[in-house]
């Protein structure tokens, strides 16, 4: 028995309107765009344009660059809906940003995400959908329910029919290997791993690589590419080591910085992406980069979370 609110709204902000229009055409619905302003001292302004009152609510918001705005937009909206007696509240987070610091890797070091898991939470947030998560354990930082979504069987289903014997899985770096062997498993291919280390944040070293890729075609499969240091670096020695070509493929594009640069300049034939993240212009025009959508999954992930049905039935095809 549903319990919550007895019709759907989708809200959004200003992050990833593109995503939010599409899921909202999946559901036959409309966006209920927020009017976010600013004050002349910086302060985000929002009012909601309908009622919520009763309603079971979606807000779609990536908090991506700018990563701070997006995220005061997100926690504003989430009051809003509370203070205007929304039935439930749920954060359609597709990219969840500070999810890099998850742990205290060094002394006095922050818990960022376990910081914005409570302040959602604090700001009213009844559930979490998001996709892909940095760090799974993530999901233990909410104290309410968190819906963790994944972007490999989109990105399977697109290589699936494009792969053959010849084709290997790569991982970027060691802490992907268990990603990389879910990715091949499903795609059926062999698995190697480029072995890197990180002196300081963003510089790395290249150092070897593990497995088979001398004549091979390779797919490097990662989580989220943010300055492409490690994916570029990484198909410049799959090159070395022989491989015949390199494609790469992750659920996030941050693309800061050096990224596109770097990407244009690399050996990466075809860079495949989620559009969690909206990309600019540039970037989505780009000759190398194949923007696939997540519209269609994150409108069944609603259908099924305001239905209260299991959410691992919208991949068993």
């Amino acid at each position: 028995m549903i319990t919550h609110g007895n019709t759907i709204e989708i809200l959004c902000g200003n992050s990833n309107k593109p995503l939010a229009e599409a899921i909202a055409k999946e559901l036959n619905l409309t966006v209920s765009n927020a009017e976010v302003g600013k004050f002349s001292d910086g302060e985000i302004s929002i009012t909601l344009p309908r009622t919520v009152r009763g309603k079971d609510v979606f807000i779609i918001q990536s908090t991506s660059a700018p990563v701070n705005d997006n995220l005061m937009e997100l926690l504003i909206m989430i009051d809003a809906c509370k203070r205007a007696s929304a039935g439930r509240i749920t954060a359609v987070i597709p990219y969840f940003g500070y999810a890099r610091q998850d742990r205290k890797a060094r002394p006095r070091d922050p818990i960022t995400a376990k910081l914005v898991a409570d302040i959602l939470t604090t700001a009213g947030a009844d559930r979490v959908l998001t996709m892909d998560l940095h760090a799974a354990q993530i999901q233990g930082f909410f104290e309410i329910p968190v819906d963790h979504m994944y972007g490999a069987p989109s990105l399977a289903k697109y290589y699936k029919n494009k792969m053959d014997e010849n084709w290997v899985v790569v991982s970027p770096d060691v802490g992907s290997v268990g990603r990389a062997r879910n990715f091949a498993s499903r795609v059926d291919a062999a698995i190697a791993i480029v072995d890197k280390r990180r002196p300081k944040a963003n510089a790395i070293e290249i150092m070897n690589v593990i497995g088979d890729v001398k004549g091979k075609t390779c797919l490097m499969v990662d989580d989220m590419i943010d300055t492409a240091g490690t994916i570029c670096q990484g198909a410049e020695a799959l090159v070395k080591n022989g491989a015949k070509e390199v494609y790469a493929c992750c659920t996030h594009g941050v693309f800061s910085g050096p990224a596109m640069e770097r990407i244009t300049n690399s050996p990466i034939k075809e860079l495949a992406v989620l559009d969690t993240i909206d990309m600019p212009d540039y970037v989505k025009n780009n000759p190398k980069i194949k923007v696939l959508s997540v519209a269609k999954l994150f409108a069944r992930a609603i259908t099924t979370v305001y239905a209260d049905s299991s959410l691992s039935a919208i991949y068993e095809d």
